[in-house]
């Protein structure tokens, strides 16, 4: 691999005797990764899905390294158990430290693995917003989401100048994962590499500092706010940061207790992850709003009458147990399961609040692959129980029929996990996994 030589001497001024440790790692392969759902399985339950074995990363407790082979075919992905992610991109989130029940925005979410790691420290609990301004790649994000299970999340297409202040003071942790020149990614990502210039960093700091304006004025009074980058330059990482804090006194640098990496430069609070530290290439601090940021924002209304949810919630009731939870929201032909309680939702780009329940087909309503990734096997009243190895669950995933003696709406599972449903009647299952996820060898 070949580095421009303006990045080399960036890189030789900032890491002095580490700068050939550094080389050396560049012509080395990438780290690869896997991240465990808990939403999913517990860490035991992946170990058991996964043909390869995996050991555990220092960036969160539910990273993983892994081999360096595509992963997308696995039923265990397919199950949402896991994200492949390259290890050090958990740090971020491991540093916000969402708990549950709060409200979280993930200003710049696509493709959603940090979205789906703040999912998992939910537990379900509280809201989960992400967004992502390029709307191709919020449909990827929300994909993910679902596969992951995510229950109680907003996915909006939406500039953040506009997002964040129709929803002032509103969360209680904002995440920008911003960005930037891609540093970091470079003997990952080809790409990367191709578009860097010399100039790269310094326009790139342009747009971070206006996105991490925009942020600042979602994030409540006493909330935290949390700005990442997969680069090294400085005018990206502690530049910013100081740039911000000079600009918005009611924030202030928060100490971060995670140990891994290194410490920031310039005296700012934060970490940075190198090659030689385990990881790629990650920026990361942590700032908290002082005084207050009154929210005033108006709770959506716009959800079906108790009567024109009947059919719906009847339909939950016949494929699964427990209470439902939320309110229904019409969109088109779509029925979704929303949160509760949701600020006003219009005009801000939302491609979808909580869960695909169901969709109108004439007079009835076919239920949706997402409700079913978003429940555990024991919410489930039907099930066909598979093993991970074996050749029914892989031709369920190329979208074939299975031999099954049960009726109606049926989950496919493997051990906890639901992977899909399918239609039981005269001894077979009629698959319902949906045509662009499936396994095409």
């Amino acid at each position: 691999m070949r580095l421009p030589e303006e990045f080399l001497k960036r890189m030789r001024e900032l890491l002095g005797e580490e700068y050939q440790a550094f080389l050396a790692c560049c012509e080395g392969l990438p780290f690869q990764g896997i991240r465990q759902n808990p939403l999913k399985c517990s860490a035991e339950e992946l170990r058991e899905a996964l043909p390869f074995k995996i050991s555990p990363a220092p960036f969160s407790p539910f990273s993983y390294y892994g081999p360096g082979e595509k992963v997308g075919y696995l039923p265990a992905h397919h199950g949402g158990l896991f994200y492949a992610q390259e290890p050090s991109a958990a740090s971020a989130v491991t540093i916000l430290d969402p708990k549950p029940g709060e409200k979280i925005l993930d200003l710049c979410a696509a493709p959603g693995g940090k979205s789906g790691q703040i999912a998992g420290l939910l537990e379900g609990k509280g809201l989960l917003w992400s967004n992502e301004i390029v709307r191709s790649r919020a449909v990827a994000l929300l994909s993910n989401l679902e596969r992951l299970g995510v229950r109680n999340s907003v996915v909006s297409s939406c500039h953040p100048q506009k997002l964040c202040e129709r929803l002032s003071g509103f969360f209680d942790r904002v995440l920008v994962d911003a960005p930037c020149s891609g540093e970091g990614m470079f003997r990952r990502d080809p790409g990367a590499l191709a578009e860097w210039t010399p100039e790269s960093p310094a326009s790139c700091a342009l747009r971070q500092q206006a996105i991490l304006d925009s942020a600042a004025i979602a994030v409540r009074g006493g909330g935290v706010l949390v700005y990442s980058t997969c680069t090294f330059s400085l005018e990206e990482n502690e530049e910013t940061i100081l740039a911000f804090l000079k600009r918005h006194p009611e924030f202030e640098a928060v100490q971060v207790e995670e140990a891994f990496g290194r410490p920031a430069l310039l005296g700012v609070f934060g970490r940075r992850i190198y090659p030689m530290d385990g990881g790629e290439g990650h920026f990361v601090a942590k700032l908290r709003r002082k005084g207050k940021n009154p929210c005033r924002i108006k709770e959506d209304h716009g959800f079906l009458s108790e009567k024109q949810e009947r059919p719906a919630k009847e339909l939950y009731s016949r494929i699964f147990t427990g209470d439902f939870l939320g309110r229904i929201w019409e969109v088109g032909e779509k029925l979704l399961a929303v949160p509760m309680p949701l600020p006003e939702l219009r005009g801000l780009g939302v491609l979808r609040a909580g869960v695909e329940l169901a969709e109108k087909r004439g007079a009835r309503l076919e239920p949706s692959h997402g409700v079913f990734m978003s429940r555990r096997r024991a919410e489930c009243r039907s099930v066909c129980d598979l093993s991970w190895n074996s050749p029914e669950l892989m031709a369920f995933l190329r979208g074939e029929e299975l031999p099954f003696s049960g009726q109606g709406y049926t989950a496919v599972c493997v051990g906890n996990a639901v992977l899909g449903f399918g239609k039981a009647s005269e001894g077979r299952l009629k698959n319902r996994y949906p045509k662009g996820l499936r396994n095409r060898e």
